[in-house]
C-alpha cells in the first residue's frame, strides 16, 4: 500500500525557495510543460489578476475572494503610469501564507520569475508575507480577507445553513494608505484570548449566533466596517444567524469576554509597543555571484548615482521606522543569474542578517526591480 507524504509546512524565515536546476523547478517544469497556459492572458488589460498554487499548478482566484493561511498566491497588478502611456506598467507579488508548505512557497516564487520573464523582465516584483503586507499590496484591495484553511486542508469556506460547533475569531483593522485612504482588513485569527488586544475590532462567529466586540481604542469606521462583514456572513446563511454587538465596558460586554475567560480586554503586547530601532539610513551593497557565491560589497555614497549597468545591487532599508524593504536593483547588463534570483538573493540576505541580529526580519517586505523600473519608494529611500 502507498503512503501519503505529509505536505512540508515553509519556514517563512527560511531562505530557500525558488531555485533554478533544483528538483521543485524539476517538478513544477514537468507539471506545466513548455508553456505555462495561466500566462496566456497576463498583463494584457489594466487590472488585478491573482492565481493560487494548487500542488504545481497556477489556477486562476477571482480578485474578491478571501485569502487563506495555508496557501501561496501570485497577484499582478496592471496599470498605466499616466493616461498618456502608450505601454502597461506591472506590479507582481507573490505572497505566502504562513501555515503555506514548502511546495506551494516555492513554487510560487518559482512561478512568479517565470511570469516576469513572460512579461520582458517589466514588473516590480514584491514578496509578501502574511501579516506584514505591504501598503501597495494592500491598497489593491477595499476589503482584504484572510482565512484559517487552504488547498492543501480542503478547507470550504461557510456558507448557507452554519454548524452549530463553528467558532471562528475575526479581528478587524484597517490601514492607512498614501493619500490618507483607508483599507480594511479581516484577519482569521486563533479563537483564544491571547487574540484579543485592544485598538480593534473583533467578530467571533459561533454560526447560530455572531458576536461583534469594539474595543474602546478602536475607530468609527472600523465598528461600521465590522458591521458590513458581519452582515455579509448573516447573508451568506440566509439571515438564519443571530447577531449581537458589544461595547467594551458597555452593558454584555462580560459575555462576549466570557467564551475566552476574559475580564477586560488585553492591553497591546510590549511587542507592538516598542520604538522603532534608532538607525533608520539605508545600506547599499554591490551584489556578484561570478566567484560561484552570492557576495554582498558595501558601495559608497549611498545614493541612486552609484548604481551601475553592469551590475546587481540591494539596498538594505529594513530598519526604517515605516516601511521596512530590503531592495533588489538590477542593472540593464547584469549577468543572467543575477536577473533571475536577485529576489532569492535579498531573501538569503535578510535570513542572514536576521540571524546574526537574533530577531526575525520576517515583516521586511523584499522588493526586485529592473533599471528604468524603478518605484517612487525605492528612489525615496536612498533619503533615509
Amino acid at each position: 500500500m502507498a503512503h501519503l507524504t505529509k505536505p512540508v509546512k515553509y519556514d517563512i524565515k527560511d531562505s530557500n525557495i525558488a531555485l533554478l536546476g533544483s528538483d521543485l523547478e524539476k517538478k513544477v517544469r514537468e507539471h506545466a510543460g513548455d508553456k505555462e497556459k495561466a500566462w496566456t492572458e497576463a498583463g494584457k488589460q489594466p487590472g488585478l489578476q491573482i492565481w493560487r498554487i494548487e500542488k504545481f499548478a497556477v489556477v486562476q482566484w477571482p480578485s474578491d475572494r478571501s485569502f487563506y493561511d495555508g496557501d501561496s498566491y501570485i497577484i499582478l497588478h496592471s496599470y498605466k503610469k499616466t493616461p498618456e502611456a502608450a505601454a502597461l506598467s506591472f506590479d507582481l507579488h507573490f505572497w505566502l501564507g504562513e501555515n503555506t508548505t514548502q511546495d506551494e512557497a516555492g513554487t510560487a516564487a518559482f512561478k512568479t520569475v517565470e511570469l516576469d520573464d513572460h512579461l520582458g523582465g517589466h514588473p516590480v516584483q514584491y514578496r509578501e508575507v502574511q501579516g506584514y503586507e505591504s501598503s501597495r499590496f494592500l491598497s489593491y484591495f477595499p476589503r482584504f480577507i484572510c482565512l484559517h484553511g487552504g488547498v492543501s486542508t480542503g478547507f470550504h469556506h461557510v456558507s448557507s445553513r452554519p454548524p452549530q460547533n463553528l467558532r471562528r475569531l475575526y479581528k478587524i483593522s484597517l490601514s492607512r494608505q498614501t493619500g490618507g485612504r483607508s483599507h480594511l482588513q479581516i484577519r482569521e485569527v486563533l479563537a483564544e484570548g491571547t487574540s484579543l488586544q485592544e485598538g480593534h475590532v473583533f467578530v467571533l462567529d459561533k454560526g447560530p449566533e455572531i458576536f461583534q466586540l469594539n474595543t474602546n481604542k478602536s475607530v468609527g469606521q472600523e465598528k461600521f466596517k465590522a458591521a458590513e462583514f458581519v452582515h455579509s456572513l448573516v447573508n451568506d446563511r440566509e439571515g438564519q444567524s443571530e447577531v449581537k454587538v458589544f461595547d467594551e465596558g458597555g452593558h454584555g460586554a462580560g459575555i462576549f469576554l466570557a467564551e475566552f475567560g476574559l475580564d477586560s480586554v488585553p492591553s497591546k503586547l510590549q511587542a507592538d509597543q516598542a520604538k522603532p530601532p534608532s538607525g533608520t539610513l539605508p545600506t547599499l551593497y554591490r551584489l556578484s555571484d561570478s566567484s560561484g557565491d552570492v557576495v554582498f560589497k558595501s558601495v559608497e555614497p549611498v545614493a541612486i548615482s552609484s548604481l551601475s549597468s553592469s551590475d546587481a545591487f540591494l539596498l538594505d532599508h529594513s530598519l526604517s521606522p515605516t516601511h521596512p524593504t530590503v531592495y533588489i536593483w538590477i542593472g540593464k547588463s547584469a549577468s543572467l543569474m543575477e536577473q533571475r534570483l536577485a529576489l532569492q538573493y535579498a531573501q538569503t540576505y535578510a535570513h542572514k542578517t536576521q540571524s546574526e541580529a537574533g530577531h526575525s526580519k520576517a515583516s521586511t517586505s523584499l522588493i526586485k526591480m529592473n533599471e528604468g523600473q524603478e518605484p517612487d519608494i525605492f528612489i525615496r529611500a536612498f533619503d533615509g
